[in-house]
């Protein structure tokens, strides 16, 4: 009765310490993809799913010869850190190069951030970017200084979004980097 016992001890044991060292195995195994654009997916997705990746956040990537780029800033050191291992986990840790900025910890920039967002967010003509998961304008503060990235439909939302933002402005400057997606023919 004894060794059935530790038979079966011995025998679960092998089968859990198996199933731990092929899925060690299953990590380690690099990603293979077909093209470049299948790994800018991959990239843009692991960004983009990352739970706390906000609208104070800007990342962007640059992808050349299977290596890729992280740039851009973030609001906290962790996620800088969190964004560059999600990405080394989607493609393979020796092709990410992380340039991610960490914007200064500052409680006016915190605060300058949340009256913008307020500001150009809470206007009647921006709702359909307010109601979106993940937010298409993405406001930078640092030391005062307001940068708008991200897209807009219109000519005319990038200019609401950049006289909000000069709204909160009691000095520094706003620059207005959105992009427009149909911007208006000049004939």
């Amino acid at each position: 009765m004894k060794a059935s016992v530790f038979g079966r001890f011995l025998m679960v044991a092998a089968l859990l310490g198996g199933a731990g060292i092929a899925g060690a195995a299953d990590r380690k195994a690099p990603p293979t993809f077909h093209s470049e654009a299948d790994m800018v997916k991959a990239v843009r997705h692991a960004i983009l799913m990352y739970p706390r990746y906000s609208m104070f956040d800007d990342v962007n990537f640059q992808v050349d010869n299977g290596t890729v780029r992280l740039v851009g800033e973030v609001t906290q050191p962790f996620k800088k850190s969190d964004i560059a291992a999600n990405v080394r986990h989607a493609v393979g840790a020796d092709r990410v190069q992380d340039d991610i900025r960490v914007l200064p910890l500052s409680p006016n920039d915190a605060r300058l951030r949340l009256q913008v967002a307020h500001l150009i967010y809470s206007d009647p003509s921006m709702t359909k970017y307010a109601i979106q998961a993940i937010k298409p304008i993405h406001i930078i503060v640092e030391n005062g200084h307001v940068t708008l990235d991200g897209m807009v439909a219109t000519s005319y939302d990038k200019q609401i979004a950049g006289l909000r933002a000069d709204r909160a402005m009691s000095f520094g400057k706003v620059v207005n980097n959105l992009q427009v997606e149909n911007p208006s023919k000049k004939s």
